[in-house]
C-alpha cells in the first residue's frame, strides 16, 4: 500500500509505516505523477483532488484532515470509484474557542456588554452549534440561521436571513462553500447581504474565504460595518492586503488550528485507511503526544470589582491570546502559509482549569459552558 500525505498534518509521521509506504510532501505540491502508484491521499485543504490530479492512477481513497471538501471535485471521485471523506466537526471545539476569543476581544476594547449583545450565526452545522452555545454560555442573544436545516426540522429555532441581518449585532459566518443548489454560500456575504445588516455591526468569516465577496466587504467597511474579522480570505494565499490591514482581527485560516482539531482530523484520516482496506491495527488510534499548551494550565481569577465580560476576557485570552496571531500576520502577511503550517500549540478550554474566587453564579455557569474545569 502507498500513501502520499500533506507533509504538515500532524501528529501522523511515524504512524503509517508499520503497514503503508508513505510519502510526505507539500499539499500544493502535490503532483499527478506523485499520486500516480499511489492508493490514497491524506491531504488538507491545499491539494486540489480533481480529474487533473487523480486521472490515471490507482488511488482508491482520499481522506482529508478538514471539515471543509471544497478542493475534492466530488462529483469526479464518484464517477471514478474513488471513495473521498472529510472530518466533520473535527475542530468544532476549535472554532468556538476562536469566536469566543474574538467576542470576549471585541466586549474589551469597545466596551460592550455581551448580555446587550446579539450574535447571528449562519451555518448550525457542527461549527454553528459550538459557537452559538460558546456565545449563550457568554451571556449574548444568539439567533441561527440554516436554511436547509429548516427545511429538515422546521423553522422553530431558525430565523429567515433577513431577520438574522437586521437583529444582530455580530454576524458570523459558518457555512461551507458551494456554487450550486438550493443555497448556494458563494459570495453569499454580498453588498445586498452587508447592506441589509445593522448600521455598526460587526462581520466574521472563519468558514471559507468565498463565502464573503472582498469588495462588498471593503464597501461595507467604509461606513456601515464598525469592524470585521476575517480568518478565511479569498484567493489564499494571496490575501486582500487592504482587508488585512483594516480587520479588527485577521488570521491566516487557523480558527480550526487547535492542536485537539488537528488531532481528530489526522486521526480521522488513519481510523477512515484502516475501515477502508481492512486493517485493525489502528481503528481506534489518537495521538497520545500532543503536547500541553505555552502556557499554564491553570489560572486563578478573583472576580472582585470584575464585569462579567472582563472575567470572560481575562479567562479565555488566556488560553487563547488571538491578538497575537493577528498581530503576526499584519506584521508579514507573505508568511500565511508558513504561519498557518507551523501553528503554535494551542490547546482548547477544556484543558485548562480556573481557581475562581468571588465570581458570580452566572458567570460561573459561563466559564463551565466554554469548556473550562473550575476548582
Amino acid at each position: 500500500m502507498k500513501i502520499i500525505a500533506d507533509d504538515k498534518i500532524p501528529f501522523l509521521k511515524g504512524v503509517m509505516e508499520p503497514y503503508a509506504d508513505i510519502v510526505y510532501l507539500p499539499g500544493a505540491a502535490i503532483t499527478a505523477s506523485d499520486v500516480k502508484d499511489a492508493d490514497a491521499v491524506f491531504t488538507r485543504t491545499r491539494t486540489l483532488c480533481n480529474e487533473a490530479l487523480l486521472k490515471g492512477s490507482r488511488v482508491r481513497l482520499i481522506a482529508t484532515a478538514t471539515i471543509g471538501y471544497d478542493h475534492i471535485d466530488t462529483d469526479y471521485c464518484d464517477a471514478a470509484g474513488i471513495r473521498w471523506i472529510n472530518a466533520p466537526g473535527c475542530n468544532a471545539s476549535s472554532v468556538q474557542q476562536y469566536i469566543a476569543a474574538a467576542c470576549v476581544m471585541l466586549a474589551h476594547e469597545r466596551a460592550l456588554r455581551l448580555a446587550d449583545t446579539t450574535i447571528g450565526v449562519i451555518g448550525v452545522g457542527n461549527v454553528g452549534r459550538r459557537v452559538a452555545a460558546a456565545a449563550e454560555a457568554l451571556g449574548m442573544r444568539v439567533l441561527l440561521n440554516d436554511p436547509p436545516r429548516a427545511e429538515r426540522e422546521g423553522d422553530a429555532a431558525f430565523v429567515p436571513l433577513e431577520h438574522l441581518l437586521n437583529e444582530s449585532d455580530i454576524v458570523t459566518c459558518h457555512t461551507p462553500l458551494t456554487r450550486e443548489g438550493a443555497y448556494p454560500t458563494y459570495h453569499l456575504a454580498s453588498d445586498d447581504f452587508f447592506g441589509r445588516m445593522k448600521d455598526g455591526a460587526v462581520f466574521i468569516n472563519s468558514s471559507r474565504g468565498a463565502v464573503a465577496d472582498s469588495g462588498a466587504l471593503k464597501r461595507a467597511s467604509r461606513g456601515k460595518l464598525s469592524a470585521f474579522i476575517l480568518d478565511t480570505w479569498e484567493n489564499e494565499p494571496a490575501i486582500d492586503l487592504d482587508l488585512l490591514r483594516d480587520a479588527f482581527i485577521g488570521t491566516p485560516h487557523i480558527a480550526g488550528y487547535s492542536s485537539d482539531g488537528k488531532a481528530n482530523g489526522t486521526a480521522a484520516c488513519v481510523h477512515e485507511f484502516c475501515r477502508f482496506f481492512g486493517f485493525d491495527a489502528l481503528r481506534n488510534w489518537y495521538p497520545a503526544d500532543i503536547p500541553p499548551p505555552p502556557m499554564s494550565a491553570t489560572l486563578a481569577i478573583d472576580g472582585a470589582g470584575k464585569t462579567a465580560e472582563a472575567i470572560f476576557y481575562e479567562a479565555v485570552t488566556h488560553t487563547y491570546p488571538i491578538a497575537q496571531d493577528s498581530e503576526r500576520l499584519k506584521q508579514s502577511p507573505a508568511m500565511f502559509e508558513k504561519l498557518r503550517g507551523d501553528y503554535w500549540i494551542r490547546r482548547e478550554c477544556k484543558h485548562f482549569s480556573l481557581h475562581l474566587t468571588r465570581v458570580a453564579e452566572e458567570t460561573r455557569n459561563g466559564l463551565a459552558g466554554l469548556g473550562f474545569t473550575l476548582r
